[in-house]
């Protein structure tokens, strides 16, 4: 009696253990960009996934093509990024399953609020062109993010080839290879130019002389969409939770969470999942 009290016990220890253990693996990993991470809405928008699904989300943040390059390797079970181009070239070559629109917001050119260069309007390239022709500090992310791929775009609408070293005759370029926050913090801490989406710089705080300057241009629509990694690419990702993610934040729900998320009163994020 006393060798079989001992053995159910063991049992309930295990069971106990296994349950623990199959508690703690309703988890997914996603790789996205440092402006969903910085702006503020994944602290606002995973707890109410979480509390809905049951389903932890531990994200990687990254520059869009970095986040991309994980989900190749296998790194990652769903992709949450904003460079459309991008992703509908990793769903083309087998490694997404499908890309679903979930959200935009928009780019914003910031700089030192007297404007010493004269970069202020709703026209980015014709911002741009003038800050090029006078050699103006730029900071560039330079890291291959969504927001990186849509400066590089802009310069090129511009005429200017932002890939030479420097672009033009824009001696004050500087590439930092960084995230959108540390990149703001060099264009605060030199007074310099920069593009960024409009979530992070509402959340940044280390400001300094800078300010919006060109805004409402259409050009400077900034697009995000989801896409759960291919398991037939990689057998090892959690396709099942990583869908469940998928579809609920493209659900009433999930797009309601997003256009619930503001800052200092204006909101972020505009849902647009189809």
């Amino acid at each position: 009696m006393v060798h079989l009290k001992r053995w159910l016990c063991m049992v309930g220890v295990l069971l106990a253990c296994c349950g623990v253990a199959l508690a703690q693996e309703r988890f997914i990993v996603m790789a996205s960009t440092t402006s969903t991470e910085q702006s503020g809405l994944f602290a606002h928008l995973l707890p109410a996934f979480k509390a809905a699904s049951g389903i932890d989300v531990r994200v990687v943040a990254l520059g869009t093509g970095q986040a991309l390059d994980a989900a190749r390797r296998g790194d990652a079970d769903v992709v949450f990024v904003h460079d459309q181009v991008a992703e509908e070239k990793f769903v083309a070559e087998g490694f997404g399953i499908e890309r679903l629109p979930v959200m935009y917001n928009d780019f914003v050119l910031i700089g030192p609020k007297a404007d010493p260069f004269g970069a202020k309007g709703k026209d980015i390239t014709a911002a741009l062109a003038k800050l090029a022709a006078q050699g103006t500090p730029f900071i560039s992310r330079g890291d291959k993010s969504g927001t990186h791929a849509a400066e590089l775009r802009y310069w090129r609408m511009a005429g200017i080839d932002a890939t030479a070293t420097p672009p033009g005759s824009m001696k004050g370029y500087q590439a930092c290879g960084c995230g959108m926050g540390p990149a703001l913090n060099i264009a605060a801490s030199s007074n310099a130019y920069a593009l960024t989406d409009r979530g992070t710089w509402l959340n940044f705080r280390n400001r300094g002389d800078l300010g919006i300057l060109v805004e409402g241009d259409a050009r400077l629509f900034n697009q995000y969409g989801v896409m759960v990694v291919n398991p037939a690419r990689h057998p090892h990702v959690k396709a099942v939770l990583a869908q469940a993610f998928a579809d609920w934040v493209v659900s009433p729900a999930g797009q309601a969470a997003i256009a619930g998320y503001k800052i200092g009163g204006e909101r972020v994020f505009f849902p647009n999942a189809k």
